[in-house]
């Protein structure tokens, strides 16, 4: 009589397949920490941080002393500008362009004072369309609000990211910098450490030629 053990199963090439088990997708030791995994339960409001502690850390943004310049408003410079906003693309022969103008200092500086300028060195938020060599307006006397880009200062270290307030379900509010680039880290704040807004960015000064 035939046995079940008896049983061979060959793949296309005439090989036995092993039927109890084996290797297996993603089982086993991680080649990152070199030891077995374990599963466990995790409160809800933590899945995100642990995700991005586990994650392969890049090369850290934070930056001690950052190249910040005050705002020095020493001319007048007014761009003349239609009447009504275009499509892109040609517009009308018909139109005005000199009935109104706008000038650059009011647009993009409203306080003087309080205004600073950095250029950015690190990629972390390049989907944000913020890129390296970029220059970006900072307004210190801004409130900062969720879902703002600020400038942070965390332990003495500064760093541009996204503002996160976040309510969890025993009313408290969670704060952390979100990170808009894959490639880097959110920053999820622990006990010990203290997170200061020094400023919030107001405007990306992008030369496109």
């Amino acid at each position: 009589m035939l046995q079940i053990q008896d049983l061979k199963i060959m793949d296309k090439s005439g090989t036995p397949v092993n039927m109890h088990g084996g290797k297996r997708n993603n089982a086993g030791r991680k080649a990152k920490y070199a030891e077995k995994t374990v599963v466990m339960r995790i409160p809800e409001s933590k899945v995100i941080e642990i995700k991005q502690y586990l994650k392969p850390k890049s090369a850290s943004d934070l930056e001690t002393f950052p190249d910040l310049k005050p705002i020095q408003i020493k001319t007048q410079l007014k761009i003349s500008a239609p009447l009504e906003s275009v499509a892109a693309g040609f517009p009308s022969p018909a139109m005005d362009y000199s009935v109104d103008a706008i000038d650059l200092n009011d647009f993009l500086v409203k306080e003087p004072q309080a205004t600073f300028m950095l250029r950015v060195n690190s990629l972390s938020m390049k989907n944000a369309g913020i890129e390296v060599g970029d220059r970006i307006l900072i307004d210190r006397s801004l409130k900062a609000e969720h879902g703002d880009i600020v400038l942070a200062l965390i332990n003495n270290e500064f760093t541009v990211k996204r503002l996160m307030r976040e309510k969890l379900s025993n009313g408290t509010y969670k704060i952390w910098l979100k990170a808009e680039n894959p490639d880097f880290p959110h920053i999820f704040l622990h006990s010990e450490e203290q997170l200061f807004i020094w400023g919030v960015v107001t405007c990306i000064l992008k030369k496109l030629k």
